[in-house]
């Protein structure tokens, strides 16, 4: 499939049908985000299990799947992120064939700058791990910085560029597309997607979950995973357990529309931004987490502000840009910044949260890895690693520093 990005064609009315929900289910996934709907469509393609409802208390992809700002990497530090997101990466570059639906993957590559001689020093080593787990990475020096994106200013700023990592396979989604492809290719497998469907409880037998109790009556259920990102702690002190996050709103905006003149994605952890040009011709721009938690949606003036001048000093050309809307997510922070997914205090009931930034670009592969422990009850090797245990343990997989530039 081939449109031109900034002229989409037209959706037919219904992508997917509106059912009522059935009294029970063999799997209940409570969440119709990018993780949930990916995890019932490779619940019901891989593992035949189509007796599965997608239960959202608002509209399909209408959370922090319609909230984030669309970078697909799978440069990370540590072997076990570098593998979950990699897989992740493998099933983007195949997504539209499997689920026949054009998502616009777009793979433009990622620059991550490096303004210190010690951001150097990290950056090389993260190039060479990324290299040992075969994820394509390479460092550049600042006029490789310039060659790759023309319009960066390196040297006439606070910190100037002194190189970057470049990860050429990464790249950019239509965000709410993917919804809609995971949507309804679930759909036309048997999933029923429910929507206006809020969870209020948990039924248990005992220390095993039966069922949940929702806005729309109690639904009874074989297994039940939480896919809701930054609401996980609420739903789990519902059912009776703790998760290690903590819920910060992360804000974002995007311009009026230009022509096409950024050729990749720029991040900096140093000057505290992230700039792409989305497919229609805005500047999707971004930067780190409210230092506060909460579940505020909304962006704010202070955050703007600084957004804005951090974008405008590596990109002197969009000084007259003018901002068009600004939003706030709610992203899951764990105290390693990597994920939590997998099984829970009580029986029968999964946990997939703790994403932080990482959430849309983890898409395919958290929905393969959480169908299979979904399915089988027992981890997939994508996130036996990433257990709930391991804050007993203490096998923690620390991603601070590569996580991205939010946290």
């Amino acid at each position: 499939m081939s449109y031109d990005p900034r002229n989409l064609p037209e959706h037919p009315d219904f992508l997917w049908a509106n059912p009522e929900p059935k009294s029970s289910y063999d799997v209940v996934i409570v969440g119709g985000g990018g993780h949930g709907l990916a995890t019932a469509y490779y619940l019901a393609a891989h593992h035949g299990i189509t007796n599965v409802a997608v239960l959202e208390r608002g509209w399909l992809g209408g959370g922090n799947m319609a909230r984030n700002t669309t970078i697909i990497r799978s440069n990370y530090l540590w072997d076990e992120s570098a593998a979950i997101y990699e897989a992740s990466l493998r099933l983007w570059e195949t997504i539209e064939d499997d689920l026949g639906y054009n998502v616009f993957f777009s793979q433009r590559g990622v620059l991550n700058l490096a303004h210190t001689l010690q951001d150097v020093r990290e950056s090389v080593r993260r190039v060479e791990a990324n290299r040992l787990n075969g994820v394509d990475a390479e460092f550049v020096d600042a006029d490789g910085v310039r060659e790759l994106c023309p319009i960066i200013n390196t040297d006439n700023l606070r910190y100037p560029v002194l190189g970057a990592t470049y990860q050429p396979r990464a790249g950019i989604a239509k965000h709410d597309w993917v919804a809609w492809g995971y949507a309804r290719r679930a759909a036309e497998l048997g999933v029923d997607l429910i929507q206006n469907c809020e969870v209020t409880g948990f039924v248990k037998d005992g220390n095993r979950v039966v069922g949940v109790e929702t806005s729309r009556g109690r639904i009874g259920a074989g297994r039940v995973g939480l896919a809701v990102a930054g609401s996980t702690s609420t739903l789990a002190d519902l059912a009776g357990f703790d998760v290690p996050i903590q819920s910060h709103p992360l804000q974002a905006l995007v311009s009026e529309l230009f022509e096409p003149v950024h050729p990749t994605v720029v991040m900096s952890n140093h000057i505290h931004v992230y700039v792409s040009q989305a497919h229609k011709g805005e500047l999707v721009m971004g930067a780190g987490v409210d230092q506060y938690t909460g579940y505020g949606q909304r962006g704010s003036f202070h955050v703007i502000e600084e957004q804005m001048a951090a974008a405008v000093e590596l990109f002197p050309i969009f000084a007259r840009a003018h901002v068009l809307r600004t939003w706030g997510g709610i992203v899951d922070v764990t105290m390693d910044a990597s994920p939590i997914m997998g099984r829970t205090p009580v029986e029968d009931l999964f946990v997939n949260t703790g994403w932080g930034t990482g959430g849309f670009k983890a898409v395919p592969g958290a929905g393969l890895a959480y169908a299979h422990t979904l399915a089988t009850g027992q981890p997939h090797p994508l996130n036996a690693p990433f257990s709930l245990e391991r804050f007993e343990t203490g096998a923690l997989i620390d991603e601070h520093g590569a996580a991205a530039v939010a946290h």
